[in-house]
């Protein structure tokens, strides 16, 4: 089948990665009573894991993680075992399949999806000493005739690429989210069945066990994403109690998707070891004075980086204003509870830009300001996004050759 845009958006427009309905804590606790969980896994003695970790891989052999992404948007994996000459470069790696009825993919009666290897990471989930490294590997999803699926964004996001290595395009992404108990209803850091006793304000960039709550997840993600060799960038503590965020970049056209994606799997795996619950809803909390949650995207081209590139910067952005509601409509599901105009956000209705502002859609900072060239940051998307689809949208729209509207920047005598 072929890679119907049509289509493809139907797709998207109804995922929900990482979304479980937004949360009203204040009737939370008599959901608990039904849906409290017992997963099994926190009492598992670490002594006993540990005895099975400390068993050496043989000689000539090590483990592969194929990572790929689902209908939904989240990230699944399996494993299989090669030799280490595969791992040397992607093009050694073998293609995989999976069966595609179980994730939303294929029909049961024609089931079979193939797996092919895009990007190579270290896995920081099995380390070794002996001088080789088990990989994580990034796939996308074919038929077995050889045509991208509808949910394979990353095909999208390649074609809108192609023909651009000319503009070197960065992309630095901030994947923001929130952390919960295993009940899925109580933020760390929030009490069983209601609210904070302060309001937000604090917790950002906070220390201090009143403040901060989940670095050592933060850390922990930190720390295995160098070992894999993802390009983050930095953490901190957002403005919501229970919410992080770390950014990912710079990285070069398809490359940024490949990472944030893997960055995602990593968290969820890193989230299973401290037996917490992730979520990337961009609104988890839908009463009272709380920030959503998104994954703004940084944007710069060769030209935006040389001098004058303030006008080719101010350009772009006017083309994506022209193109406001179809950005909109692929930045994420849920958006319209997070774009509301409040809280660090523009209206998702309006598009707007401005200098060192973070209520516009599209923000120049005041460094490229003043230098005169620099990058641009789109704040729309939502922390559930696709970065294929961010990054390739982008890319499509401020890569046309179009003339559009002069768009008046809210800070007027800033910009």
């Amino acid at each position: 089948m072929k890679l119907s845009s049509a289509l493809f958006l139907a797709s998207i427009a109804t995922a929900s990665a990482f979304a479980p309905s937004p949360v009203n804590p204040r009737t939370a606790s008599s959901l608990n009573v039904v849906l409290n969980k017992v997963t099994g896994q926190s009492p598992l003695d670490p002594s006993v894991i540990d005895k099975y970790d400390k068993l050496t891989f043989p000689d000539g052999k090590i483990l592969a993680e194929y990572v790929w992404v689902d209908a939904e948007g989240n990230t699944r994996s399996k494993t299989r075992t090669l030799t280490p000459d595969k791992a040397e470069a992607v093009e050694n790696l073998p293609k995989w399949n999976f069966d595609g009825s179980s994730t939303g993919q294929a029909p049961g009666d024609d089931s079979e999806v193939i797996l092919r290897p895009c990007a190579i990471y270290k896995d920081p989930f099995r380390p070794r000493a002996d001088g080789l490294a088990n990989i994580l590997v990034m796939c996308d999803t074919w038929t077995p005739s050889g045509e991208a699926l509808e949910t394979n964004s990353r095909a999208y996001a390649v074609k809108a690429f192609e023909g651009h290595d000319d503009e070197v395009v960065w992309f630095g992404m901030e994947q923001e989210f929130t952390l919960f108990n295993l009940d899925e209803r109580t933020p760390l850091g929030w009490p069983q069945g209601g609210m904070p006793s302060r309001p937000q304000g604090p917790y950002y960039c906070s220390v201090g066990p009143e403040n901060s709550f989940g670095r050592h997840v933060t850390d922990a993600l930190y720390k295995a994403c160098l070992y894999a060799g993802l390009e983050i960038s930095g953490t901190n503590g957002e403005v919501m109690p229970g919410q992080q965020e770390y950014q990912v970049g710079p990285c070069v056209g398809i490359d940024a998707g490949d990472q944030l994606m893997m960055s995602r799997y990593i968290l969820q795996r890193v989230c299973e070891d401290f037996q917490v619950y992730c979520t990337l809803h961009p609104k988890p909390i839908v009463e009272g004075d709380w920030n959503g949650a998104g994954m703004h995207t940084n944007v710069s081209t060769k030209a935006m980086r040389e001098d004058g590139g303030i006008e080719v910067i101010k350009t772009a952005i006017y083309k994506l204003g022209a193109k406001h509601s179809e950005h909109i409509a692929m930045y994420g599901t849920g958006n319209e509870l997070r774009l509301t105009g409040k809280f660090e956000t523009a209206s998702m209705d309006e598009f707007t830009f401005g200098v060192a502002n973070r209520g516009a859609s599209v923000r120049i900072g005041r460094d490229t300001e003043a230098d005169g060239k620099g990058y641009f940051e789109d704040r729309r998307p939502s922390s559930n996004c696709d970065p294929y689809l961010v990054s390739g949208k982008i890319m499509d729209t401020i890569m046309e050759d179009v003339d559009v509207p002069v768009i008046t920047p809210l800070n007027k005598d800033e910009a």
